[in-house]
């Protein structure tokens, strides 16, 4: 590989593997938008009092985070079948990867929501403040807070796993790689050019996160 024929390729296929690219993230928003909300529930599904509901979040959580993301995509759109179920490559991809936010991030939320101070939830109680106020105006937006750098790093991580899809042929950047590797057989470009891109978000991402952690300790 020369330099000049890597940035040949890179030029020529770039608009093939931006698509690619805003398949991968879109991919990213969606497994957010829909694991973030469920990774809440659970983390206070997992100390429920309910024997029941505590034991099912606690199996969500520990399969979400002990089964490969790949294992659970690769469910989502082959085993559903046998279920008489068939979900689109796109669907069950998001479907997976939001399972497994879910598992990842109800751990970092419940670890927020238990460092918020003991003292600010007594206040609450001795000033008369209902347990659901309670919850919605000072434990969850504190533990969120808390929880933020954590969830941060693990959305770049979750953006990485979206190359995962290429097997089940979601046109994302990494499928779109190999696709243009295989019609011109210079796979070596082609994939340095993918990580290029890849790291391009990244990259800016974690030291973003970074940031946000340091300016959040300063103020804590």
């Amino acid at each position: 590989m020369t330099s000049g024929s890597f940035f040949y390729d890179f030029i020529q296929y770039l608009p093939q593997l931006l698509e690619g690219l805003k398949i991968s993230l879109m991919i990213t928003g969606l497994s957010l938008t829909i694991g973030v909300p469920v990774a809440l529930f659970l983390a206070f599904g997992v100390t429920a009092k309910r024997k029941a509901l505590r034991w099912f979040c606690v199996a969500v959580v520990e399969v979400g985070r002990g089964a490969p993301a790949l294992v659970l995509l690769q469910l989502a759109y082959y085993g559903m079948p046998g279920a008489g179920i068939t979900l689109p490559a796109l669907t069950s991809a998001v479907l997976a990867l939001s399972w497994t936010a879910a598992g990842y991030m109800a751990e970092y939320v419940r670890g927020g929501i238990s460092a918020v101070p003991l003292g600010e939830i007594e206040a609450c109680q001795a000033v008369g403040m209902k347990r659901p106020d309670t919850l919605r105006f000072v434990i969850i937006p504190q533990g969120l807070r808390i929880a933020l750098p954590s969830l941060m790093g693990f959305a770049v991580m979750l953006f990485q796993a979206t190359s995962l899809a290429y097997s089940v042929a979601v046109p994302e950047l990494m499928s779109q790689a190999y696709s243009i590797g295989s019609s011109n057989f210079r796979y070596l470009n082609i994939l340095i050019a993918a990580g290029v891109l890849y790291a391009a978000i990244s990259i800016p991402s974690t030291w973003f996160s970074v940031l946000v952690e340091k300016r959040m300790n300063r103020h804590a």
